[in-house]
Parts: C-alpha cells; sequence; structure tokens
C-alpha cells in the first residue's frame, strides 16, 4: 500500500503567485483610497476658493464683502468695475501690466541664461575658487530681500534709475536661487564622459555648452524660467519703494486703486487682481503640460 502525501495546490503557468504581504498593502490602500481622496479635494478646494472669492467680488459692488452669509455665485458688474478699473487716471493700469510684463519678460530670459551659465561652470568646470563661489552663491539664498532694500534704493538713487522700469529689472537680472539649482541640475543630469567627448571633437567650452548641455539642461530652465516670471510679476515691495505713481507695475497700480484713504474700493481692486492674474493662468495653461513633460523627461535622462 502506498501512501502519497498531498501537494500544496500550484498556481495557474504564466500567472505568478503574489506574494500575501503585497496583497495586505493593497488591501489597505484600496480601504484607504476615500480618505485619500476627500483629503486631496479638500485641499483643491482650499486653494481655489481665494481665486474664486476674487473673482465673485471683482463681478459684484464692494458691500458683497461685508454681507452675512457671504455672496458665492458671480454677478453682473464685471463689466462695470472693468471701465471703472481702466478708466482711473491714477492707477494707469494699463502701463502697469505693460511694465510687468517687460520686467517679467526680461528678468525671466537674463536668469535662464546667466543662471544655466554660471551653474554649468560651478558643476563641470574645474577652476581654483570653485568651491568658494558655490558657498557665496548659497549665502545670498539665505540673505532675504528685505534686508538689501536701503542699499538698493541708494544705488538706484546715484545710478538716477528711481521712478525708472530698470530699477525693477537690473538688481534681478542674476537670482542666488537660480545658479544653485541649475548647478544641481547640471551635475546630475550631464555626464562627464558626454563632455570628454565633446572635448575630443574638438568643441570651444560655449559650442560644448550650447549643443550638448543646453538640451539637457532644458526642464530645468523652462521650470526656472516659468517660477521667476512669476516672481517678478507678482513683487510688490521693491516696485512700491523705488518706483513711482506714474510709472507703476500691476502690483503698483492695484495698490493704487483706493478711491479714499478711510475706505477701499474692494470690487475694483479684484477686478484689478483677476486681471493681474489672467496672464499666469493663461501662462500655466500653455506651459502647463509642456512643463511636466520635460520634468519627467530630465528625470529619466538624469
Amino acid at each position: 500500500m502506498t501512501v502519497t502525501a498531498d501537494r500544496p495546490a500550484q498556481a495557474p503557468a504564466g500567472r505568478p503567485r503574489r506574494p500575501a504581504g503585497r496583497g495586505r498593502r493593497l488591501r489597505r490602500l484600496r480601504e484607504r483610497a476615500p480618505l485619500t481622496y476627500a483629503g486631496l479635494l479638500l485641499t483643491v478646494l482650499l486653494s481655489l476658493f481665494p481665486l474664486w472669492w476674487m473673482l465673485v467680488i471683482a463681478t459684484r459692488t464692494t458691500d458683497a464683502v461685508a454681507r452675512f452669509p457671504p455672496v458665492l455665485l458671480p454677478g453682473g458688474e464685471f463689466a462695470a468695475n472693468t471701465g471703472r478699473l481702466f478708466g482711473n487716471a491714477g492707477a494707469h493700469f494699463t502701463l502697469g501690466l505693460w511694465n510687468s510684463f517687460v520686467a517679467s519678460a526680461t528678468v525671466s530670459l537674463s536668469v535662464v541664461l546667466f543662471c544655466s551659465l554660471a551653474g554649468f561652470a560651478l558643476a563641470k568646470l574645474r577652476f581654483p575658487g570653485r568651491n568658494g563661489f558655490t558657498v557665496a552663491v548659497v549665502v545670498t539664498m539665505a540673505v532675504p530681500v528685505q534686508v538689501g532694500i536701503i542699499p538698493l534704493l541708494v544705488l538706484m538713487q546715484w545710478l538716477g534709475w528711481r521712478g525708472e522700469l530698470q530699477a525693477v529689472i537690473v538688481p534681478f537680472l542674476v537670482s542666488g536661487f537660480g545658479v544653485f539649482m541649475m548647478r544641481q541640475y547640471a551635475a546630475q543630469g550631464v555626464p562627464d564622459e558626454l563632455l570628454e567627448a565633446a572635448r575630443i571633437d574638438g568643441c570651444s567650452t560655449l559650442r560644448t555648452f550650447w549643443s550638448v548641455v543646453l538640451p539637457v539642461l532644458r526642464p530645468a530652465m523652462v521650470v526656472l524660467g516659468l517660477l521667476t516670471f512669476m516672481q517678478t510679476w507678482n513683487e510688490f515691495i521693491w516696485a512700491v519703494a523705488v518706483l513711482t505713481p506714474d510709472n507703476p507695475t500691476v502690483q503698483f497700480s492695484i495698490n493704487q486703486l483706493n478711491e479714499s484713504a478711510y475706505a477701499r474700493d474692494f470690487s475694483l481692486m479684484f477686478t484689478g487682481a483677476a486681471y493681474a492674474t489672467l496672464p499666469l493662468l493663461i501662462l500655466f495653461a500653455v506651459f502647463g503640460r509642456r512643463l511636466v513633460g520635460r520634468i519627467m523627461e530630465g528625470a529619466v535622462k538624469a
């Protein structure tokens, strides 16, 4: 009489068995999915509510701010508020929009160009004092912008740029954060072997940067350009300090929309804020998907 032991059931051929621990983790993730989605939805609502509230007040009269319960639906006063906004002679809102666009575009292009060159040099070129320059760049990031306002004001006065648009452009043509960001990206994303191959082929340093390094840095350059444009567009403290009401940026113009010193016309100010936010929304709508795609492309290449 032959006794045979029972064998455990085997999984069908071609279908590997899933580890028990992995199955438990997947069940836990499915159980937590509703809470995760609820938290994400709450975060999105809290983030978008100030923008929605701005649009609601921009389409109503200023007394809607003090109503209780608060008004949550748009009204029909947006056209009238727009007419009052662009017809306000003291705010120069159209000039403010143009000045902000010129300053933001110029600063963004300059920061992307010079910070890419400096980041590449600090990451891949060998020269005396390279580490010291890197430390100096990091130290500049630790100094608040407000600390340098008084020295910059004195310098702008000495140059005769008080009230001129170049006063909000020239001091920000290079960014310490941009140099450090591009330096880190170049150090991780540009292989040394690629640079050696370019040198063997007879490329100069600038040709190597243009033909080899620049395509690799493009994802980080797009991110840096968008962040710089947004930061320059939203700059308020320095613009108020160095410019005059006759030649403002858009943020300075919004600050000038008060009809009296004792009351604020919130509907007029929120209408100006809506128009000031519109270029940034268009920018992200046009470049948002490309931005994410280039970030992922750079991550895969790195």
